[in-house]
């Protein structure tokens, strides 16, 4: 074996070493690689591309179960830069020759006639199978042992995150709400998972660097014939995290989302109605409804993106927060022309602090059914009385009124302030 090959074949193996099976727990915005090890000697290697340990969350690789007096970290070369000084081969214009590697950082090679110059990767073939990455310096973490054993290398890395997204479709009275989990791998390596769990909530690390997503198909990397999917399952809570497992095996690629069916939680209560929230003041205002809706939920809901169908058609998107079992969701999809309002008010009497103001809403509705409308205003000042009922500092007005198909309807209500 030639000395080339020896050392490819080391560098190799070193590469290889983060392909093994991998525990992975994927937060919302960063994931926990967990790798059991065992280790013959008093030395322990971890070797990581550029790309890869940009990801780490600064502080969080450990050794879980094994002792050790040292880690040292070193940022080394990249598997071409091994080659450097020696013979490879350049393809060039349906031709093949020896040449030597002079720089690999620019690709500058010496060619049969002696000649300098630059060419790219892809025109080069070498006696040994390149890992991936292989351009990419290594950095390397090494680990003085008290003793050989077994153990867990456990790192925090950003290249790994996961989303819901929800869609709520509706036709009539009917709806029903689905989910599918979006598992997101931003770095250039591909994990071989064997436990996968799911957390969703808020989760603050110390190293607050922002993420930006490259959304890549998961298909690049896929097998012809795909193993079966795993399914996603609820496995209860954790200090109001919400966590979740994945049933089986699979392969997470490089640069991937990979896409899973998720939740499909039953609704116990779904309504559509017309909404306005807005703040009191004296002056007529007139306009159109908001499109809003309200549902519960029979699960515990992981926050995410919510896409809202008609009848098939697309009638918005919002984002939803975390939302308990059985807790109230509410939300609008903009502006509603078919539901109009009016507001007038009268001036019933004044005082040097304040006054007394009859505040009259008038609906029209030119949709085909009955739509119910709901206003609420904020009404400010030290003493604050609406339809008798009185607050310190601020009271809150609500109107509900159904408004009937292409019919008209109107409700009032009455405002004390006193700031004396």
């Amino acid at each position: 074996m030639t000395t080339l090959t020896k050392a490819a074949g080391l560098l190799l193996t070193l590469a290889l070493s983060t392909a093994h099976a991998t525990d992975l727990r994927i937060y919302q915005n960063f994931g926990e690689v967990r790798t059991p090890i065992n280790v013959p000697s008093t030395t322990y290697k971890v070797e990581l591309p550029d790309s890869a340990w940009n990801n780490l969350v600064p502080g969080s690789i450990d050794l879980e179960g094994l002792n050790y007096t040292q880690a040292v970290q070193r940022r080394g070369t990249s598997w071409l830069a091994s080659l450097e000084g020696k013979t490879v081969t350049l393809h060039e214009d349906g031709k093949t020759q020896p040449v030597t590697l002079v720089r690999a950082s620019d690709l500058l090679i010496k060619d049969a006639s002696g000649q300098y110059r630059n060419v790219s990767y892809a025109q080069l073939s070498f006696p040994v199978l390149p890992p991936e990455n292989a351009q990419q310096p290594l950095q390397s973490l090494t680990y003085t042992l008290q003793k050989p054993g077994a153990g867990v290398l456990s790192y925090l890395t950003r290249a790994l995150s996961w989303t819901p997204r929800y869609t709520l479709k509706t036709s009539g009275s009917a709806a029903a709400l689905s989910a599918l989990a979006d598992i997101r791998n931003t770095s250039d390596q591909a994990y071989n998972v064997t436990a996968t769990e799911l957390f969703a909530g808020q989760v603050e690390l110390q190293d607050a660097r922002p993420v930006f997503y490259e959304m890549r198909g998961a298909a690049d990397n896929v097998a012809s014939a795909p193993a079966p999917a795993p399914k996603v399952g609820t496995l209860g809570t954790v200090n109001g995290l919400y966590r979740y497992g994945l049933d089986s095996a699979f392969t997470l690629p490089a640069n991937s989302t990979y896409t899973l069916p998720f939740l499909t939680p039953k609704l116990s209560t779904f309504e559509r109605f017309a909404s306005l929230s807005t703040y009191f003041n004296t002056q007529k205002s007139s306009g159109t409804l908001n499109r809003s809706y309200r549902l519960k939920a029979d699960q515990n809901l992981p926050g995410g993106q919510l896409t809202v169908r008609e009848d098939g058609r697309i009638a918005g998107q919002t984002t939803i927060d975390e939302t308990a079992k059985g807790e109230e969701v509410e939300f609008s999809l903009g502006r509603d022309p078919d539901i109009r309002y009016t507001r007038t008010v009268q001036t019933l009497s004044t005082t040097k602090n304040g006054g007394t103001y009859k505040v009259t809403y008038s609906f029209e509705s030119s949709k085909d059914r009955q739509v119910r409308a709901e206003i609420t205003e904020q009404v400010g000042g030290r003493k604050v009385g609406i339809d008798g009922v009185t607050r310190e500092n601020q009271g809150t007005a609500e109107l509900r009124v159904d408004v009937p198909a292409g019919g008209k309807a109107s409700k009032s209500f009455t405002v004390v302030i006193d700031n004396s």
